[in-house]
């Protein structure tokens, strides 16, 4: 992989890693960003964010986030995703993460919020986390047999956001 800081290098990278299947998404994975300059880059990791889990095709929480030692999924309808697009400012204090696990009780949920299909994108078709009620896809490339490049790409934005998924508890390797 690329060290962090280019997103034109990152994406090449993108492009030329292996695609996953659906079948190879399920299990926990850990989440990191991968710094490109995005207004996100280390946004998520402020707030606590964990990773995501794929329980199934249709039953996949893309926001968990660890909270008072539990893991927890976060309702992303409920994300003020437009804020947190916006240049770094407020949103970047210790006040705001403070905020934010105050607030996480009433964003998480118990029911998934996002759903798996092979779609292409960047000209290759590879497993893709399509939200259920925002315009966001996260397309999946296999970096080796434990670990992910993923891309978020947002409708209304000029970039995508780039981020790394690390395979936990002992799941099966990539095959």
């Amino acid at each position: 992989m690329p060290a962090p800081g280019d997103l034109a290098t990152a994406l090449a990278c993108f492009d030329g890693l292996p695609p996953v299947t659906v079948g190879e998404m399920l299990g926990s994975w850990r989440g990191s960003g991968f710094a490109t300059g995005h207004p996100l880059d280390g946004l998520l990791e402020r707030y606590g964010w964990h990773g995501k889990r794929f329980d199934g095709p249709e039953d996949v929480h893309p926001l968990v986030f660890a909270a008072g030692g539990r893991l927890v999924s976060v309702n992303p309808a409920l994300v003020p995703t437009g804020l947190l697009l916006r240049p770094p400012g407020a949103v970047r204090t210790p006040l705001a993460a403070r905020a934010f696990a105050l607030a996480l009780p009433l964003l998480t949920t118990t029911r998934p919020a996002a759903r798996l299909r092979m779609t292409e994108y960047r000209g290759v078709v590879s497993a893709t986390m399509c939200y259920d009620r925002l315009p966001i896809h996260d397309v999946f490339r296999r970096v080796d047999e434990r670990t992910l490049l993923g891309v978020m790409d947002l409708r209304g934005t000029d970039r995508p956001f780039v981020f790394v998924l690390t395979r936990e508890h002992g799941g099966p390797p990539l095959t």
